[in-house]
């Protein structure tokens, strides 16, 4: 026989939502991100590689194509959001009063979104012909 011991609603269960209500999304996102790194940094590594020493006009126009603007974008945006769930991650662990843990969430968050404006922005002018 088994005993209904558990303190989890039976929605909760079936969701798979723990008590903060959203550690395993944040979880699965961060594993996600984590895997599209490993695949868009290799292909950073590789666009890098191939400009080595290339001249700023030939440069440029390896930049400038759109799959590799593209794929520069998605690079920017998944380390920005892996960055930013690995820092919510360490300040809800180790930041104990709740003012100053919100305030560190929230400046994580705004940093994260910051940089990944800034690397945007550089990507995007330098698609749009630098």
């Amino acid at each position: 026989m088994q005993s209904n011991s558990s303190l989890r609603t039976p929605l909760s269960r079936v969701r798979g939502l723990g008590s903060a209500k959203s550690g395993t999304g944040h979880f699965w996102l961060q594993r996600m991100t984590a895997v599209s790194n490993l695949v868009l940094t290799l292909i950073f590594l590789g666009i890098v590689i191939a400009l080595a020493g290339k001249p700023y006009p030939a440069a440029l126009a390896i930049l400038s194509h759109p799959l590799v603007a593209i794929l520069m974008l998605l690079f920017v945006v998944s380390g920005c959001v892996h960055m930013r769930i690995g820092m919510q991650v360490i300040i809800e662990d180790y930041v104990h009063g709740e003012g100053a843990k919100i305030a560190a969430v929230m400046a994580n968050t705004f940093f994260a979104i910051a940089v990944g404006a800034a690397c945007a922005y550089a990507v995007l002018k330098l698609s749009f012909g630098g």
